[in-house]
């Protein structure tokens, strides 16, 4: 099984050529690192490359012309620059509606116009769901919004066109706006004093989360429990959902360890988008630390447009709704995503109600620090893998299905091992090790000589490669 020594390899191949062509003709980074990453998101399917381009050339064009107009100093022009910035708004949701939800809304409206009565489907499109689209289309949406809010400046078209394509993180994330990326590709990074020993160690912790963990645990138990929940004992099916969240923070924060790591070889650091989400002990602390470009982006472009909580506490409790219910539906079209984000609306909702009530009236709390702790963090770490049920099922009634059979004492069938177990549990207990822990392995790693890191590094490729399962599953967020 390669895939660790073969990705470790291409990503380094490709860090060594941009690097190494490019200190003598420093003009040609940009040039080739567009090249490579139009070659890496055409190496999956080069039909939607030109989709990358179109959306590369809507973007940087209404950019453009919402910089200009801002530049004026009539009401006419910041009337204009504003209808510059709804239209590639609109744009933007227009192509990502049509490759990811028309199909969706198109059979929901179909079956609801038949159930009155009237006849006529809408057409399926049928499209096959361009890797990483969520990812982009959001990423350009925040450039445009950006520069019509004076928060960065123009982009000249290369720039933005790496920005946009820049191939470590343009199919999985992290969101990478453009105020944190302009800024690093103006000034030409150089490839002799990156923080080597910070990315090898990242992509490492990546692969290892992804082809160790994430892997194990869907291929010993979460795949198959998902698929016939009523095969397995209840004891086993609350183990496989335990399990899953395990599952996709591995996955899923793998990848962004991964190209977080690939970016700092090439001299750009990106934002963090994870810091242990299993130790938050509300589920607002929990969206502080997962998928925190996500969070970040649907707080100031959505959640704080449609209101914030500058209002009534009945609009903060529906601007919080809004958001999750959309975030819901970036993740995917189906009623399981809208399911999954209207639990984490309800819970946030009532978080803020219940704390706003306690605040009015003074109240201390109820249990003793640590007790109070302890119930707090179970509660909120069970209504995120309850969500996550929704999340993982194929269906609705998949998601009832698995949920019905958490009740069920009989039909043990034997994915409850032992090692399953303590991979499940201990990778829970990691996320509450210490910073200063990992800090210090980091630091050890990095003062060590050029020697005793390529051995390391080596000998860590062999360790993945050996533990890992034969055959590795792709990334889960590449689907959305």
């Amino acid at each position: 099984m390669l895939f660790p020594t073969f990705a470790f390899g291409a990503f380094f191949v490709v860090v060594f050529v941009v690097n190494w062509l490019t200190r003598p003709h420093p003009t040609l980074w940009k040039p080739l690192m567009l090249g490579f990453s139009i070659f890496f998101y055409g190496w999956w399917s080069w039909r939607f490359v030109l989709l990358l381009a179109a959306t590369i050339v809507i973007n940087w064009v209404v950019g453009h012309f919402t910089a200009a107009n801002l530049q004026g100093t009539g009401r006419d022009d910041a009337r204009t620059a504003r209808w510059w910035v709804r239209i590639g708004v609109v744009a933007n949701l227009g192509i990502l509606g049509v490759f990811k939800y028309w199909d969706f809304f198109a059979v929901e409206l179909s079956n609801l116009l038949e159930s009155v009565g009237i006849s006529g489907t809408l057409p399926i499109l049928e499209y096959t769901l361009p890797v990483g689209i969520s990812f982009y289309t959001f990423q350009a949406m925040s450039y445009i919004i950006d520069v019509g809010r004076r928060n960065v400046r123009e982009m000249a078209p290369m720039d933005f066109a790496v920005y946009l394509s820049f191939f470590p993180q343009l199919v999985a994330g992290p969101i990478v706006r453009a105020s944190e990326m302009a800024p690093q590709l103006a000034a030409r990074p150089d490839p002799r004093y990156v923080p080597a020993a910070e990315a090898f160690g990242l992509i490492l912790n990546g692969l290892f989360k992804k082809v160790v963990i994430s892997s194990f645990l869907a291929s010993e138990i979460v795949d198959g429990v998902f698929a016939d929940p009523g095969g397995h004992s209840g004891p086993e099916v609350v183990l496989a959902v335990y399990a899953y969240a395990v599952q996709i923070y591995a996955d899923f924060s793998g990848y962004t360890d991964i190209a977080i790591g690939v970016a700092l070889l090439l001299g750009f650091r990106f934002p963090q988008n994870f810091s242990a989400p299993y130790r938050a002990l509300t589920l607002q602390d929990f969206w502080r630390r997962w998928h925190m470009t996500l969070s970040r982006w649907l707080r100031d472009y959505l959640y704080v447009p449609l209101g914030g909580n500058r209002g009534s506490r009945v609009a903060t409790y529906r601007n919080l709704m809004l958001v999750m219910l959309l975030g819901g539906l970036w993740h995917g079209s189906t009623w399981n995503f809208v399911i999954w984000g209207g639990i984490h609306g309800v819970v946030l909702a009532v978080e803020r109600l219940v704390r706003e009530r306690r605040e009015r009236h003074g109240l201390g709390p109820i249990l003793p620090v640590g007790i109070g702790e302890a119930v707090r963090w179970l509660v909120t770490f069970h209504v995120v893998c309850l969500a996550w049920v929704f999340f993982r099922s194929e269906s609705l009634s998949a998601s009832v299905e698995m949920l019905g059979a958490i009740a069920n004492f009989d039909n043990y069938a034997g994915t409850a091992t032992p090692l399953v177990i303590a991979v499940t549990f201990g990778a829970l207990a990691f996320q509450f090790m210490p910073q200063a822990w990992a800090d210090q392995i980091r630091e050890g790693f990095a003062d060590l000589s050029w020697l005793a890191q390529g051995a390391a590094v080596g000998l860590a490729l062999v360790a993945i490669d050996v533990l890992g399962p034969s055959g590795v599953a792709p990334f889960i967020y590449f689907q959305f």
